[in-house]
């Protein structure tokens, strides 16, 4: 199988079908974080923080048990695409990582990486803003 037989939008659609919940659970996490940030940008709660962010988005999804869920659902988004794992995902990078804008899945197949993004927040003049996204706007799937 060819980087060009995998198909990234198959993954997006199991995403944001089968494991919507889930995302929507990332993302109600992703606003409890936002709840504590102290400045706005455009009326939007917004911080510049991007270490404390990461630090705390991480240990909200963490507490709610969907860095796991996310390493659990990472081989059906990969199958759904047409690939197959080398090996069993787990909660922590390269598989699941946390940045300032969300949390990012990666799975390497033969002849490309899947990349998986829920993006919980825009940068806004370098500054990470809490926007209230649907999934569809928060999920991003791509080859590479």
């Amino acid at each position: 199988m060819t980087g060009s037989d995998l198909d990234a939008a198959a993954a997006r659609r199991r995403l944001l079908g089968t494991h919507r919940e889930t995302v929507m659970e990332v993302l109600a996490c992703g606003e409890a974080v936002a709840e504590g940030f102290e400045t706005t940008v455009g009326g939007d709660p917004a911080t510049r923080e991007s270490r404390v962010l990461r630090t705390d988005l991480r240990t909200v999804l963490d507490r709610a048990g969907l860095l796991e869920a996310l390493a659990t659902l990472l081989p059906d988004l990969v199958a759904a695409a047409g690939g197959r794992l080398r090996a069993t995902p787990v909660a922590a990078p390269p598989y699941v990582a946390v940045t300032a804008t969300g949390p990012v899945l990666r799975a390497t197949l033969t002849e490309a990486r899947l990349v998986i993004r829920i993006e919980t927040y825009d940068v806004v003049d370098g500054a990470f803003c809490w926007r209230d996204p649907t999934p569809e706007e928060a999920v991003f799937v791509r080859l590479r």
